[in-house]
């Protein structure tokens, strides 16, 4: 066998070059990932009640939370079906396809060729003037070689670009968590908005029955001589007002329907579902402490995985600034003739050892460098706004549902005068003691109210649903 273009002293100097790249590649510059300390979890949540339990609402379950069995389907449904929920995991595909890239960066790449070559030359060139009195005017040419080549990880370049994608993997994970939170709250939402429309409408078609009746006992009292055809008009415009109300609560309750069929992902139809009066959230409303968010809520944990993300690829952009060792081995068969192509004296091996070092590139390094070091910057300062606008939401969601539940009790309240107000006033105008401007106010004011006492109770549904998502419950 013919061996080219290595000798023994050759050999020695590829294997000294190869222990050293074994012994630097420790050696890194690198710098470990350490989470920065955050001023803005302190005093988050803005409640005298400041939480020192670390047990959160965030940690049960939404089957747990919410115990309808029509909601229960539609969310499992939905956490299957939804389009963006379909989306998230694509990109997760996409990342983890980058992350094993990250991992491939330690081992040698390997590429193969092979070719089939014939040269003519000119009689009066350097080659033509030795082969044409041989009788040859061309040369052939056969190769069939591979060429390995590896990079050594002295600076921890290829370590911290696998880390930059592992960080880009649990990032797109978090964005699918926070997707499913996102998706839970909507369709829980939905569900109890649907749920208080029924409660409106009927509502409203009782009043436009009572209404009816209203207006054949004013047409009754007019033919008496107690009222004028004034009152009569009166009673027919809030009979119609009534109506228009009922067709608009239909409409309502038709888009509610639409927007929770895109939810699920299907087509938009009809859905069955229970009653606003059955539905009860008795889960405890524990916040937890502030530090809960970084591991309960998603959008909060993807932007410090960007913030990791980042921090690794400023990592990498360091590393280039100093030289990279690389080592170079190709081997094959090479022949002048195709016969003997493939004889073991076609055999030819080559290795290579280099360091390089940039010196003077238009400024690209440095220019890479402080890109990434900004980008890092960015990341930091979009997580502790992440935290800041978790914190608020927080805070916003349980003010919220403290207020809901303190006007209860006005609106009840407002609800049984204003029904007694109703009855005496009819109850005046049948027997000549009152107006019918008074029983027109009373019964617009009864119906204003137990609107309001459904849409109190919506509210309060609503505002634990955005505690429950603002504290990063539903992706568990």
């Amino acid at each position: 066998m013919k061996v080219s273009y290595i000798t023994y002293k050759h050999y020695n100097k590829g294997l000294l070059v190869v222990l050293l790249a074994f012994v630097f590649q420790g050696c890194f510059v690198a710098k470990n990932y350490e989470r920065p300390e955050l001023e803005e979890t302190e005093d988050l949540f803005r409640t005298d009640n400041l939480p020192t339990d670390s047990l959160s609402m965030a940690d049960v379950s939404w089957k747990e939370l919410f115990t309808d069995e029509y909601l229960q389907k539609y969310i499992d449904s939905a956490l299957q079906n939804n389009l963006d929920i379909r989306i998230a995991i694509q990109q997760i595909a996409i990342s983890q396809a980058y992350l094993k890239q990250g991992k491939a960066g330690y081992f040698p790449t390997l590429n193969g060729s092979a070719s089939a070559s014939r040269t003519y030359f000119s009689e009066n060139s350097q080659q033509g003037i030795v082969l044409t009195p041989l009788g040859r005017d061309h040369v052939d040419q056969f190769d069939l070689s591979g060429t390995m080549a590896w990079e050594a990880d002295i600076w921890g370049k290829i370590r911290s670009t696998k880390r930059a994608y592992e960080a880009g993997l649990l990032q797109s994970v978090a964005a699918h968590q926070a997707v499913k939170t996102q998706l839970v709250s909507l369709i829980a939402s939905t569900y109890y908005q649907l749920l208080a429309l029924d409660a409106q409408l009927e509502i409203t078609k009782q009043t436009v029955v009572t209404r009816e009746k209203g207006v054949e006992t004013i047409k009754a009292l007019k033919e008496a001589g107690q009222v004028t055809q004034v009152a009569v008009d009166q009673n027919i415009a809030q009979y119609n007002s009534a109506k228009v109300l009922e067709v608009d609560l239909e409409a309502a309750i038709f888009k509610a329907e639409n927007t929770l069929s895109i939810l699920l992902g299907i087509t938009p139809q009809n859905f069955e579902r229970s009653h606003l009066d059955s539905q009860h959230i008795d889960t405890e409303l524990k916040l937890g402490v502030p530090a809960t968010l970084l591991s309960n809520r998603p959008d909060v944990m993807q932007a410090e995985y960007g913030l990791i993300q980042s921090f690794e690829l400023s990592n990498v952009a360091r590393s280039y600034y100093y030289p990279s060792l690389t080592l170079t081995a190709s081997g094959g068969l090479q022949s002048l003739n195709s016969n003997n192509w493939f004889d073991a004296s076609s055999l030819f091996v080559s290795m290579l050892g280099g360091l390089t070092q940039p010196i003077f590139n238009g400024r690209q390094i440095r220019t890479q460098n402080e890109v990434a070091k900004a980008q890092q910057e960015q990341a930091l300062l979009n997580f502790k706004k992440t935290i800041l606008v978790a914190g608020t939401e927080v805070s916003n969601a349980l003010y919220m549902y403290n207020a809901e539940i303190t006007k209860y009790d006005f609106v009840k309240n407002q609800v049984e005068a204003l029904r007694k107000a109703e009855e005496n006033s009819d109850e005046l105008l049948q027997n000549g003691f009152g107006t019918y401007l008074d029983l027109l106010t009373a019964r617009e004011n009864v119906l204003n109210a137990e609107l309001n006492i459904i849409d109190n109770k919506l509210q309060q549904l609503l505002s634990i649903i955005n505690l429950y998502q603002a504290l990063g419950g539903g992706w568990k």
